[in-house]
């Protein structure tokens, strides 16, 4: 190993910051730059959380990482045991940021502001003598006889790059190579790094609001159900939480989970499948059941507008009588078995007809990147290039919403931090 390292951190997002961080606390002495193509750096933490930075999760009640990383779950679980979600609370608040956590168990900064977050991250970063490089594209990387990585960079002097304005080509020798450059919805931007020999999974979108054709369910606009179960008949995915009608469809944590976990499915069903929502959130069929017969005993005379079961909000509960083709003034005396029955498949296995996806926010979480296989799991070194790192989205890892996909960054960034160095 050389006196001094020089080392490149690519990409100047939350998993490169934390990678450059990481490696200058361990080695004070070596040489760090984190390389930006864009003008600004941290673009995609200060959106998060609608501007507030939802930065990490309190992780209770999590019984099994797979159910909020549907892809990577087996690795991050392994780097936890180097850094996890109690390590990210203590390293912001002793870094100068407090924290707040949520109901939902997010974790906020306390002044609600996503540039509290960036302020500290990148007045970490020069506090340290780790060196900011914006403007500067990676396009491609040679392994070298004697072990560096050599990367040629596309400089250009325009806000942001877009292959336009006044542009040139650099070449930089290095030692060790982090890609912190997040995920990408094109797999042609993974072309320096296939060329290496690695095994790219496709990238397809991951957390993504769903398109529903009903008319009159987009009528309800902004209704929001809290407990809801959704899946996709015939699979393995569900998820549950609160469910948003939007003015398109469906959104709301029960939809964007459901989407994280069926993402590969959805993509290759071209986003058109049917979906089964449980409006109550009970799965148990005997006690759904036993509570409408409970309604129809207790108010035989009432119209069935006037009585809403499981306290559904009352436009859902109205839209749901229309669709079961029953008249908002009948009775609940007048419900015989049969329609009982169907109001309880209403109740917990509505289908609907998904058309399409929307977007989620600004933000833009993808499944797919640098295959799990090609990387050393306890380093996050690459088992086809020696020397060369691999932290955040770009690897395969994605997670639910929730703080998860940032926390996916901080833990994978601090662990090649820590080796990259070694």
């Amino acid at each position: 190993m050389p006196d001094k390292l020089h080392i490149a951190i690519i990409g100047g997002g939350a998993a490169g910051f934390f990678a450059a961080i990481a490696a200058k606390k361990k080695r004070p002495e070596t040489d760090v730059t984190i390389f930006e193509k864009n003008r600004k750096v941290l673009a995609k933490v200060e959106v998060t959380g609608g501007g507030r930075c939802n930065l990490t999760n309190s992780f209770k009640g999590i019984s099994d990482l797979k159910h909020i990383y549907p892809r990577g779950h087996k690795l991050m679980k392994r780097l936890f045991k180097s850094f996890d979600y109690d390590d990210c609370f203590e390293w912001f608040e002793e870094n100068g940021v407090p924290l707040v956590v949520q109901e939902d168990e997010c974790v906020f900064p306390q002044s609600q502001d996503s540039h509290s977050i960036i302020n500290c991250l990148v007045q970490t970063a020069k506090r340290l003598g780790v060196k900011i490089l914006t403007g500067h594209r990676l396009v491609e990387i040679t392994e070298m006889v004697d072990g560096r990585l050599q990367l040629g960079f596309c400089v250009s002097d325009s806000a942001d790059y877009n292959g336009n304005g006044m542009q040139e080509r650099k070449h930089m020798l290095f030692d060790r190579v982090a890609i912190t450059t997040g995920g990408h919805p094109k797999i042609e931007h993974f072309s320096h790094i296939d060329g290496l020999g690695h095994k790219i999974e496709v990238p397809v979108p991951a957390l993504f609001t769903f398109n529903i054709a009903d008319k009159a369910l987009r009528g309800l606009m902004g209704t929001v159900v809290e407990n809801v179960g959704t899946s996709v008949p015939g699979t393995k995915f569900k998820a549950s939480g609160p469910l948003l009608v939007t003015h398109w469809g469906m959104s709301g944590p029960a939809i964007l989970k459901l989407s994280s976990h069926a993402a590969r499915f959805l993509s290759e069903n071209n986003y058109r499948v049917r979906i089964a929502v449980n409006w109550i959130g009970e799965s148990d069929r005997a006690v759904v059941e036993n509570c409408v017969q409970i309604i129809v005993r207790e108010n035989p005379q009432k119209q069935l507008s006037n009585v809403r079961p499981f306290n559904l909000p009352t436009r859902l509960w109205m839209y749901l009588i229309a669709k079961m083709g029953l008249a908002p003034d009948r009775k609940w005396g007048e419900m015989g078995k049969k329609m009982c029955n169907v109001l309880i498949e209403t109740l917990t296995n509505d289908g609907y007809q998904v058309e399409g996806k929307g977007t989620f926010k600004e933000e833009f979480v993808t499944c797919g990147g640098v295959a799990l296989e090609n990387v050393n799991m306890n380093t996050l070194e690459s088992k086809v290039c020696p020397h060369l790192f691999f932290a955040g989205e770009v690897l395969d890892i994605d997670a639910v919403t929730g703080g998860f996909n940032l926390q996916a960054a901080w833990t994978t960034g601090f662990v090649v931090g820590l080796n990259i160095v070694a």
